[in-house]
């Protein structure tokens, strides 16, 4: 590896550390909800509006509009405004004196949460090389799987060491990861992409490539940027039928994967486990074995996504799904308590990890040509943002209202949907390239290139 590489890995981590972030901040308020409900003598539907779900809508307002700052400011002064928005998050939540501002916290960190799922991925392709992009991009899953162990971790050692104000400590530790985060993204440069977009000092964006991405040639990725711009669909275009079965696609993935009840178990594990028999002492450390399942299958799948392929991977995971909520419900129903619940809550999440978690981002980044891939990602995202917000904003209604027999056996009734999905309508995309993927998905290059508005006959820049 040449030395001036080493910017290029260290940018990359530091980047992906908002990943930590991302997945600490969505999971803490699994071991604070309960404490937070009694505290101020919560409703459910209150508690579910404006406790639970509050920082998920935040997440889906930060997903759609996230890339505003990032084409306006750049995306290295959007990673840091991330890191502060996190951090103001933290800090507001643990020291809130009513609801009212408790919710407003966790809103500013949702908006950290879904910017940082346009920024980071954006930021990481755009100063790796094509070599080793994948890998790299990766990093940013990871840190979201670890910073979810590391919340369940932290609350049930929260729990056990404080008393009633456990909570504000749980929600308040995440300052300091959010305060290193901001301290190391000021190490960064900005990306040599945005500068030449912006018309902003193009030798500097020179200079840049060549200690990031060495020995590739420089002249040929400026070209290629350039002809970015000129190839941008409008986004009426892009709703056009011209990429309606890859927009279908990116829909239904996003709509499963929430429908799964990933973010009922994730957000409410705690409340599971007590309804399941396990003393109330003991919930929070019941919690922590989701979160190392959740890491060692994550690992395994980011190792099979590309050996073993993503069709075959949600398979996997269907099959796994179906099999570990029917024994949940089984559980509940037949009486079942404690170990029994937990192996299979925590088969779940393997099954989760495996599949719709090592799948969907790398799927829906697949499907979308480059010139619309930002929009595609927007609507795969936004997709599952709107889901993942609306059902934590249900749970405590639904909890309430409906036995654990019967909502595991209604998640367990939509995962048959998606295993109807994946055999009838899904495409495998491991191994194609650009090309071979539009056909496959009835986007003809006649057709794309009339969307772009390019001349067939022109020629184009090698790809980087």
């Amino acid at each position: 590896m040449e030395r001036s590489s080493w910017l290029m890995y260290f940018s990359t981590f530091a980047a992906a550390l908002a990943g930590f972030l991302f997945g600490f901040d969505t999971i803490v308020i699994s071991g604070a909800e309960q404490s937070i409900q009694e505290l101020w003598n919560l409703s459910d539907l209150f508690h579910g509006t404006f406790i639970t779900s509050m920082a998920l809508w935040g997440t889906v307002v930060g997903a759609l509009f996230g890339g505003v700052p990032c084409d306006r400011y750049g995306r290295r002064r959007t990673l840091f405004w991330i890191g502060i928005l996190y951090l103001l998050s933290a800090l507001g939540s643990a020291f809130a004196p009513s609801p009212y501002i408790f919710s407003a916290a966790r809103f500013i960190g949702g908006l950290g949460v879904g910017a940082s799922s346009v920024a980071v991925p954006v930021y990481i392709a755009e100063i790796t090389p094509a070599s080793d992009r994948g890998k790299l991009g990766a990093l940013y899953q990871f840190n979201i799987v670890f910073g979810i162990l590391v919340a369940y971790l932290s609350n049930y050692w929260i729990g056990t060491a404080f008393g009633e104000s456990a909570w504000r400590w749980m929600l308040g530790v995440e300052a300091i990861p959010a305060a290193v985060f901001c301290t190391f993204v000021l190490g960064v440069p900005e990306s040599p992409r945005w500068l030449v977009l912006q018309g902003k000092k193009e030798s500097k964006a020179r200079d840049l490539l060549q200690r990031l991405k060495p020995g590739k040639s420089i002249e040929k990725i400026l070209t290629a940027i350039k002809r970015s711009v000129r190839e941008e669909i409008p986004l009426s275009k892009f709703l056009s039928g011209t990429f309606q079965f890859p927009i279908l696609l990116a829909f239904l993935v996003a709509f499963f994967n929430q429908m799964s009840g990933v973010n009922f178990v994730l957000y409410y594990a705690p409340r599971i486990f007590e309804r399941a028999g396990i003393e109330a002492g003991a919930v929070l450390g019941a919690s922590v074995p989701i979160g190392v399942v959740n890491l060692l299958f994550t690992l395994l799948g980011m190792y099979l996504i590309d050996n073993f392929g993503r069709k075959k991977l949600l398979y996997v995971g269907s099959f796994g799904y179906i099999a570990s909520l029917l024994g949940v419900s089984w559980a509940f129903f037949s009486g079942a308590q404690g170990a029994v619940v937990v192996i299979f809550v925590c088969a779940f999440i393997a099954s989760h990890a495996v599949g719709q978690g090592a799948v969907i981002w790398v799927f829906i980044s697949e499907i979308f040509p480059n010139a619309v891939r930002d929009y595609g990602m927007s609507l795969g995202s936004g997709t599952h943002w709107v889901m993942a917000a609306t059902i934590t904003l249900l749970t405590p209604t639904v909890l309430s209202t409906f036995s654990g027999a019967q909502i595991f056996a209604f998640f367990a009734g939509m995962m048959c949907l998606q295993l109807l999905f994946v055999w009838l309508i899904m495409p495998e995309t491991k191994g194609l390239t650009l090309e071979e993927m539009e056909v496959k998905l009835g986007i003809s290059t006649e057709a794309l290139e009339e969307e772009m508005g390019i001349d067939p006959e022109a020629e184009s820049p090698s790809a980087v």
